[in-house]
């Protein structure tokens, strides 16, 4: 059992609130949560378990915002989320079986690959809209994939769906913000259900990087 210091709850909170504040203008807070995690004291499991405990927070509040506004149509969104949390769900129980000093190892490249991603990515404006997949194709092997990576390690997750969404369905920005939220939330809710099943998640560190989530968001 992982019991931490205030300060270093403090820390996680305000490391929360920066990650949600980044989330709701370009994404990727996943970067700055599980780094502060890790260097918190956290186990790599349980950082990945609580990870996404905190992570519900920004991606339910910015579903239930585009929902107000009319943008979350679950007819046509729920078959992607429940495939998007279907893959995550696979991708959470590949990361409990990796031994925890592999998953030690690992992580700090991870971080650096998904952090050279975002400085290399193309802006959303600037890439082709053009549909190079028809709607089933894409939501039966691009989401549950991209679910399957949220799952087993996460950051970046709604900026792949954004780009997937736009250069291989097609959508405009707004669409494809709006299915991102969601379908982002859907894999958040896979995985974690797969990590308090197997009792990695740190309720309390959890909740109080949630609260700075939702508050930097």
């Amino acid at each position: 059992m992982v019991d931490l210091a205030l300060h270093l709850l403090v820390f996680l909170f305000f490391a929360a609130f920066l990650a949600g504040f980044i989330d709701s203008i370009a994404g990727g807070g996943g970067m700055i949560t599980i780094p502060a995690m890790l260097l918190a004291g956290i186990p790599p499991l349980e950082t990945l378990g609580t990870n996404k405990l905190q992570s519900l927070f920004g991606s339910g509040s910015a579903t239930l915002a585009y929902a107000r506004a009319g943008h979350v149509r679950l007819g046509e969104q729920l078959p992607m989320a429940a495939l998007s949390a279907l893959g995550a769900v696979f991708g959470a129980l590949l990361a409990t079986v990796v031994p925890g000093d592999v998953l030690k190892v690992i992580l700090p490249f991870l971080l650096v690959a998904i952090a050279v991603y975002f400085g290399l990515k193309p802006n959303i404006g600037d890439v082709d809209k053009h549909r190079r997949m028809s709607v089933f194709p894409f939501t039966v092997t691009v989401v549950p994939a991209i679910g399957f990576y949220d799952g087993v390690f996460g950051p970046g997750t709604g900026s792949f769906f954004m780009l997937a969404f736009v250069t291989l369905a097609g959508f405009g920005v707004l669409k494809a913000t709006a299915h991102t939220k969601l379908l982002n939330f859907g894999s958040n809710v896979g995985a974690f259900v797969v990590f308090l099943l197997y009792g990695v998640v740190l309720w309390k560190v959890g909740l109080v990087m949630g609260a700075g989530q939702f508050l930097g968001a």
